[in-house]
């Protein structure tokens, strides 16, 4: 006796039934995708734990100090202990604090092997070794943007001890050089030259500030964009007060519908030339 002809059966591959689950465990039908709901939900809840987990970073030793009342007093405790730790590591290094001036015999001393940090004490790779950020100013005191520079130097210096500041006669350090080139700026780190400037011209040229310098600085990764430090971290009283009072009154938001209405794009509050061989 024939057997009767097999009829194709059609099948839904999306639909979430008892057939399909065993056709997908026999490998006729591929697995069900992922849902993209449930994956967003997944994204938006990492997302809050992150924001929960790091709420924290952009406080200094005073702000923690308040929080005493408001957060758990080990999580409290293991950022008070971290911060202390991240202090201790930066007074360690603190060890310019002033403008040096220099002259062509020292360059190599004071800028070149001054930047290569602890390179030049023992480590094999420099690229393991912790070097050190050396700015510096090829000065012509008759140029307007070279007082500048030297009234900015001589403010940051002692500001950020652990990065060094020097100023050297731009005809001093290279004859002839051009006058029209000066101020010449030069960071240096691990002995290179990581970045030059010839004039303000990039930065705000007559109208450079330190804010201009100190955004700069964190272009050029010598400073971390969030340090307590910098001027435009540096909120006057009534703007820190709201921030607290805004942090405070904050929670961690649950169910779907918080989650999306993260996600809907509304903005918040809460959420931008031998002489250098």
């Amino acid at each position: 006796m024939q057997n009767d002809p097999l009829v194709p059966v059609q099948v839904d591959e999306s639909e979430d039934t008892e057939w399909n689950d065993i056709l997908r465990q026999k490998g006729v039908i591929p697995e069900k995708p992922p849902s993209p709901t449930a994956q967003l939900e997944e994204a938006l809840e990492e997302a809050l734990h992150k924001q929960h987990e790091n709420r924290l970073e952009d406080k200094d030793l005073s702000d923690l100090e308040e929080l005493e009342d408001e957060e758990d007093e080990e999580f409290l405790t293991m950022y008070k202990q971290k911060r202390l730790k991240e202090i201790a590591k930066l007074q360690e290094k603190s060890k310019f604090g002033e403008v040096f001036e220099v002259n062509k015999p020292e360059y190599h001393s004071e800028i070149t092997e001054a930047s290569m940090g602890t390179a030049k004490s023992g480590h094999e790779n420099v690229e393991d070794a912790e070097g050190v950020y050396v700015f510096v100013h090829l000065s012509l005191q008759s140029k307007l943007q070279s007082r500048i520079v030297n009234h900015i130097f001589q403010t940051l210096a002692p500001k950020y001890r652990e990065i060094k500041f020097v100023e050297i006669n731009a005809h001093r350090a290279i004859e002839h050089y051009p006058e029209s080139n000066c101020p010449t700026i030069l960071v240096y780190y691990k002995g290179d030259v990581i970045k030059n400037l010839i004039t303000l011209l990039e930065l705000g040229g007559n109208d450079t500030n330190l804010d201009d310098f100190e955004k700069f600085m964190v272009r050029v990764g010598s400073l971390d964009e969030k340090d307590n430090r910098l001027i435009m971290n540096q909120d006057d009283e009534e703007t820190r007060e709201a921030r607290k009072l805004n942090f405070a009154g904050k929670t961690i938001r649950s169910g779907i519908q918080g989650k999306f209405n993260l996600g809907t794009g509304t903005a918040t509050d809460d959420e931008e030339d031998d002489f250098f061989d």
